[in-house]
């Protein structure tokens, strides 16, 4: 249908799923189905694995699809230049940058991303970078300056919209849909991200 895709490969702490997330995208390169294949996503956050293991898994996925397949990994923006190793084995950075989670209030929030965006790309040295997530909240608690809100959310969503049109900058925006089962690994708040709430209406 001529749809670019993005495919990733879940990586975490069970060696057995982890294989099968590996071969899976192997198979799906190799069919001729994945554009970019993400080879993890904030493993390094979660510190789900070692550093070595996560880049034997990218070779590994590397020498075993076909050229043309850009390999990345997907972490929040500054473990791209925490972790220069990582980094280099990237063909694309796949960058997470979520202002909100670092308490920034709602007035600063599209040039913290800004600035969240430029470390990853100066980290990059040249390469393709692309916002792999990025949001803001519609209710929930607060987290030091930022403040959750309908209001807030959609002023986000459209001033991203806008900037990653005039700077030609690919996002993948987060989340299309609430998610409930969020809540235990991120309180309240983590039910509220998407554009549509849990029953698939449009948040305006």
């Amino acid at each position: 249908m001529g749809i670019k895709t993005l495919v990733g490969a879940w990586l975490g702490d069970d060696p057995e799923v982890n294989e099968r997330e590996i071969k899976g995208l192997i198979k799906l390169a190799n069919e001729g189905l994945v554009d970019i294949a993400a080879v993890g996503n904030e493993v390094m956050y979660r510190k789900d694995m070692s550093e070595e293991e996560l880049l034997d898994f990218m070779s590994r996925e590397k020498k075993s699809i076909p050229a043309d397949v850009l390999i990345g990994y997907v972490d929040a923006y500054y473990e791209f230049t925490e972790r220069p190793r990582i980094t280099d084995a990237c063909d694309v950075i796949l960058c997470n940058c979520y202002p909100y989670w670092e308490g920034c209030p709602y007035e600063y929030s599209l040039q913290h991303m800004q600035a969240m965006f430029h470390s990853a790309k100066d980290a990059g040295a040249g390469k393709k970078v692309i916002i792999t997530e990025t949001g803001w909240p519609s209710q929930g608690e607060s987290l030091k300056g930022a403040h959750a809100s309908k209001e807030s959310a959609l002023k986000y969503f459209i001033n991203t919209q806008v900037w990653s049109a005039q700077e030609d900058i690919e996002v993948f925006y987060f989340s299309s849909f609430d998610e409930s089962w969020k809540v235990g690994a991120e309180g309240e708040i983590g039910a509220y991200w998407g554009i549509w709430d849990k029953n698939e209406k449009l948040k305006v």
